[in-house]
């Protein structure tokens, strides 16, 4: 009891696919015409939906320009008033979430 099909040339096998292709009516063609372009719509609208906001937007980045001949000094007093004014920004912050704790009653 052979479990495969026998061996065929690849010509018979078009000359079946050919006699299949034949004997279909046209209601089955429409209907196969039909289920392909839905097929494909449906690709279509994956793949560009895939390329569609994904990319991050443009930004930005403003570079502060330092004269070269700045001494050790002027550096030092510079990070130190930037590092002033980080910790007031976020010394203003927590005040404000201390306003929005106050208001909402949370302790």
């Amino acid at each position: 009891m052979p479990v495969l099909p026998p061996r065929h040339s690849p010509r018979a096998a078009f000359a079946d696919l050919r006699n299949f292709i034949r004997h279909r009516g046209k209601e089955q063609w429409k209907a196969a015409a039909l289920a392909l372009f839905a097929t494909a719509v449906i690709l279509v609208i994956f793949f560009y939906d895939a390329k569609v906001n994904t990319a991050p937007p443009a930004q930005v980045i403003y570079v502060e320009d330092f004269p070269s001949n700045r001494t050790d000094a002027e550096i030092i007093a510079d990070a130190e008033k930037r590092q002033a004014e980080k910790e007031a920004r976020a010394k203003a912050r927590q005040e404000q979430f201390k306003e929005l704790e106050n208001s909402f009653g949370i302790n």
